[in-house]
């Protein structure tokens, strides 16, 4: 499904190389520099779970501790394992519980001491990460014990609150159809400097990420899987403040897929640039070695800013991210990029107008798992319309071989989508994958024609707003409102304060482990 746009392969060359320079000195950002959440990670991965009487994590008061004492600037990592072998302590709970009652003097060890202490560090991390292969490897099994529904996936969200209202709701969706189901985040857990500690039954708009409620509903799918002979995939958020953690909790627990997109949290919660950027490559060196595919949020700038006039827009971010994935470790497979069908539909030749957008972006990233969600902004109290909206998304998708289709519901304009809404809409999708999937493989626009000409127009458009990027500097571009509209500037947001210069000597075992397995790491298979 490539080579109907006749794209110019120079023209493709040039965004890229451009997307290289705008992102590289974001890269460099990220190796100097580490955050609390990054740090945490570390310690979740060495097993430290559980949380405080308050309810805080141990992993949020160990590292607070180690910062009080001995500042971050050389990673948790050879201040917490001194202080391990030092105290005699026989786990990093114990040690965690008399860190948080101020019993426990932390130091920078040096010479035999450090290198104890990072052989220790090392040991334990190493357990986390080889956890982290043997699910990777048990996906594998799974999936070939059951089978791999063919693409597009059909992606349905499920979210009461209730880890325990959810369970049944997404088996009941995965037996109407659903290959993927997405648990939504409650409302404002991405503000959250910290991952809530068990199954939750409250929540807002949404249910708590958190590894119990991982672990539930990956049980709960695979059982489902098994009943129905094919792999029902789940998925969560990997953004915010803790992104690094649920990064590392979704590979512990077999999570298949996460959204985790480099400038979402920045654009459209106000979390500060520079910590954002240093947690989401940390996130994706976690996500690459899990096998996780992840899903870029390029399609809610369609919600704050016009679907036609930003739609470069929407190329520049998928490229960046591209190249962010791609330098963090991920392969083409995982790189599930987003894009949205959000043209106004009284606007005339609309309908043209998405083709020519989604079939660029199948062309410029052939062996990436795409992700088209479908018409929000346009939605209205008329179901039919919304329907018939819904119905055209679809097509739209199977004819420009889409990889992920997130399912819309006509009443998303009015209330929270009923279980009989989502019936509806995966009838919606079942009926037009069956009747027109293969549609794809006749269509061809016409060389000059209005579709090819819009779909190279917004290429041009994109490489342009690249140049200009290279030149001003990525942060300065977000700070500009350049995606979506918002303004955010880099020393604006929150969770600043939780980013610290790593000293000479820093020391991250779970990096250096990430950043050794990548030569030797399998490739991601997507059937296509």
């Amino acid at each position: 499904m490539t080579g109907k746009l006749n794209l110019d392969p120079a023209v493709v060359a040039q965004a890229r190389e451009l997307a290289r320079r705008a992102g590289q000195p974001v890269v460099e950002l990220a190796r100097t520099h580490t955050t609390v959440s990054v740090e945490r990670a570390v310690l979740r991965l060495a097993g430290l779970e559980g949380a405080d009487e308050d309810g805080m994590p141990w992993v949020n008061r160990l590292t607070d501790a180690v910062r009080e004492s001995v500042g971050l600037e050389h990673g948790t990592a050879l201040p917490v394992w001194d202080a391990m072998l030092a105290g005699g302590y026989p786990d990093l709970r114990t040690l965690a519980v008399d860190a948080g009652a101020g019993l426990v003097k932390f130091r920078l060890p040096a010479g035999d001491d450090a290198d104890a202490a990072r052989e220790s560090a090392d040991r334990s991390v190493k357990k986390g990460i080889s956890r982290i292969d043997a699910q990777r490897a048990e996906r594998h099994r799974m999936v070939a014990a059951t089978s791999d529904p063919p693409m597009p996936w059909i992606y349905l969200i499920v979210a009461t609150g209730d880890i325990y209202e959810d369970i049944p709701q997404a088996q009941a969706a995965a037996r109407e159809g659903a290959d993927v189901i997405a648990v939504i985040r409650s409302t404002g857990q991405s503000l959250l400097d910290y991952v809530p500690e068990g199954a939750t039954r409250e929540g807002y708009a949404g249910t708590y990420a958190t590894q119990e409620n991982f672990r539930l509903m990956r049980a709960a799918l695979d059982d489902v899987s098994r009943e129905l002979g094919r792999y029902v995939r789940l998925t969560n958020y990997a953004s915010g403040l803790c992104m690094p953690e649920i990064a590392s909790l979704a590979g512990l627990e077999r999570l298949d897929m996460m959204l985790n997109d480099c400038m979402y949290g920045i654009i459209f919660r106000d979390i500060n640039p520079v910590r954002t950027f240093i947690d989401q490559r940390f996130s994706r060196q976690v996500h690459a070695r899990a096998g996780i595919v992840i899903n870029t949020g390029e399609d809610n700038y369609l919600t704050t800013a016009d679907a036609v006039d930003a739609a470069h827009t929407v190329v520049v971010s998928q490229l960046l991210n591209e190249f962010f994935g791609r330098e963090a470790g991920l392969a083409d497979g995982q790189l599930g990029l987003g894009h949205a069908f959000e043209i106004n539909p009284e606007l005339p030749d609309s309908f043209l107008l998405e083709l020519a957008h989604a079939q660029l972006i199948r062309e410029l990233f052939p062996d990436a798992p795409l992700k088209y969600m479908p018409p929000t902004k346009h939605m209205t109290g008329n179901v039919f319309a919304g329907y018939l909206l819904d119905a055209f998304f679809n097509l739209c998708g199977v004819m420009t071989d889409q990889s992920i289709l997130l399912i819309g519901m006509m009443t998303e304009g009015i209330h929270t989508p009923f279980l009989s809404d989502r019936d509806l809409a995966l009838e919606n999708v079942r009926y037009v994958r069956r009747a027109a999937g293969r549609l794809g493989a006749s269509f061809r626009p016409e060389p000059d024609g209005l579709v090819a000409q819009r779909a190279r127009q917004v290429l041009g458009e994109a490489v342009d707003l690249l140049r200009t990027i290279g030149s001003q500097g990525l942060l300065n571009a977000i700070a500009e409102g350049t995606f979506g509209v918002t303004k955010r500037p880099p020393g604006g947001g929150r969770g600043l304060d939780g980013v610290v210069e790593r000293a000479e000597g820093y020391y991250n075992p779970a990096a250096e482990l990430l950043e050794a397995g990548r030569e030797s790491a399998r490739p991601v298979e997507v059937t296509r």
